[in-house]
């Protein structure tokens, strides 16, 4: 079997060690170095290409598969120096010949501030679909399939060629996943996962984000797994209801936070009654003593202990959701977050009514512990649109909050058993049917500070929180794909 190799050029004495590595672990093929300026030169035995600057661009992808001569190719997407590991070249395309798979990708070593880390990777399933997957930097690529899926671009990406191309091969080959550590690369963005989860939505990404949802939705279309903007009506009359709204908030050992949360649920104001049912799972810390408090002092607020210790913060909705006292409406705070204002209440029922929707999401803005804003700030989501929101959240990882539920719905739908991603669950199962309205100003301040449960996560922990995202996104397109006569 025959490899070429695509690198972007970096500086040239990085440049030249990496040709000359491929070169000396066995590359059969040539090696391509892709340059946005003058000619570099190089000692290494090398081709040069100029291209646009953007290894993610279709004029890339389409330069590269004009050049790819043999059966596979290496990408490197990076412009740091890359290390390869032992045999790393033969074991790639050992699994190339063994799986004749359309996309391979191994675990890596990362260097990190100067100090070098594992990090594995996990495998790619059909609901892999998002911008953000995690294919590592060197990728070994089928040609064939490549420039099949280059013959079929139908638009010019600035930011979304790569993504683009990757969807259709994963429409009809095989993406592989090597559980071995291959090759050592520089990791840059040492950020920890609190300050990066929010990248995706950073309104100055708003021109990447437009080009991935158009890429996305026009895969999802090809796999049978597009839904047209057509939803079921909401009666909202459908049954009586003690009160028109509920403030659901799970708690454990929040004794720091969960005060504030209940204030600024206590200063609502509304012409409707509501009232506050908060979940303690079994806290420890005084938590549930101050909750105590406030119940005894005000009937609004209803305290409730589970009877089973096996739940997380799905699990603690359910109970709160199904409780005889529950709401019409079912809206979301985090035990250590507050509303913005006194008026969110009024404005998520009211959003229900005018859209006609089973579940509304807010916008919130981003603080410190004491309310300060910091970045990004806002975070409205206004990628979601009427139309094509509910395609577009399989691209994404999250959905926006506050969140609020028509209580029947989710009574129905249930919520998943988990402390991780249970919202994203439920917004992909409402939105197969219902319309999901959407509220642009801020109602939610969502405070970071270190005991957040998502502020320092390692990456096993971040592999299994996207794993699981990612089977709620193959869960979800199944399912289309089922609806849509689609086998």
């Amino acid at each position: 079997m025959t490899i070429d190799c695509f690198i972007p050029y970096s500086d040239a004495s990085t440049t030249a060690e990496v040709a000359k590595q491929f070169k000396a672990d066995g590359l059969s093929g040539k090696i391509y170095v892709l340059h946005e300026n003058e000619r570099p030169a190089l000692e290494a035995d090398c081709e040069y290409l100029p291209f646009d600057g953007s290894l993610k661009s279709s004029d890339t992808m389409r330069l590269i598969a004009q050049k790819a001569s043999c059966d596979y190719f290496f990408i490197y997407t990076k412009k740091d120096a890359l290390k390869l590991g032992q045999r790393c070249v033969k074991r790639f395309s050992r699994a190339a010949a063994s799986t004749g798979a359309g996309w391979i990708y191994s675990d890596l070593h990362q260097v990190k501030k100067g100090s070098s880390e594992q990090h594995p990777l996990i495998d790619w399933q059909i609901g892999s679909v998002r911008d953000d997957f995690d294919f590592g930097s060197l990728i070994l690529v089928k040609a064939d399939a490549f420039k099949k899926a280059t013959e079929a671009l139908d638009c010019s990406y600035k930011f979304a060629g790569l993504y683009d191309v990757r969807l259709k091969i994963s429409a009809s080959e095989q993406m592989f996943h090597l559980n071995e550590f291959l090759y050592t690369e520089i990791e840059n963005d040492t950020r920890l996962s609190g300050e990066k989860q929010f990248d995706y939505v950073n309104p100055k990404n708003r021109d990447v984000q437009i080009e991935m949802e158009k890429a996305c939705t026009e895969h999802l279309k090809k796999i049978g797994a597009y839904l047209e903007p057509s939803f079921k009506s909401v009666n909202f009359g459908c049954e009586s209801f003690p009160v028109e709204a509920s403030v659901i908030i799970p708690v454990k050992n929040r004794i720091k936070t969960i005060e504030d949360a209940i204030k600024s649920v206590l200063m609502q104001k509304a012409d409707f009654k509501f009232n506050l049912i908060i979940i303690d799972n079994h806290s420890t810390d005084g938590t549930s003593d101050l909750i105590r408090k406030y119940a005894e002092s005000d009937s609004r607020v209803i305290h409730i202990i589970p009877q089973r210790d096996d739940l997380g913060i799905g699990g603690c909705w359910n109970e709160g959701v199904n409780d005889a006292r529950c709401g019409r409406f079912a809206v979301q705070l985090d035990s250590d977050d507050v509303y913005s204002g006194n008026d969110t209440l009024a404005k998520v029922v009211r959003a229900f009514y005018e859209q006609n929707c089973a579940m509304v999401i807010g916008s919130y803005k981003i603080t410190d512990f004491d309310l300060n804003e910091i970045p990004p700030g806002l975070i409205d989501h206004k990628e979601w649109t009427p139309e094509n929101g509910r395609n577009n959240a399989l691209r994404i990882n999250g959905l926006g909050a506050p969140r609020a539920f028509f209580t029947p719905v989710l009574r129905e739908i249930g919520v998943p058993n988990t402390s991780y991603g249970e919202d994203y669950a439920l917004g992909l199962m409402i939105s197969h049917d219902y319309q999901i309205g959407r509220i642009y100003e801020v109602l939610y301040n969502c405070r970071r500070w270190a005991d957040n449960s998502d502020a320092s996560l390692n990456i096993a922990k971040i592999n299994a929180n996207n794993l699981y995202k990612d089977k709620l996104r193959t869960l979800e397109i199944l399912s289309r794909k089922k609806r849509n006569g689609i086998a």
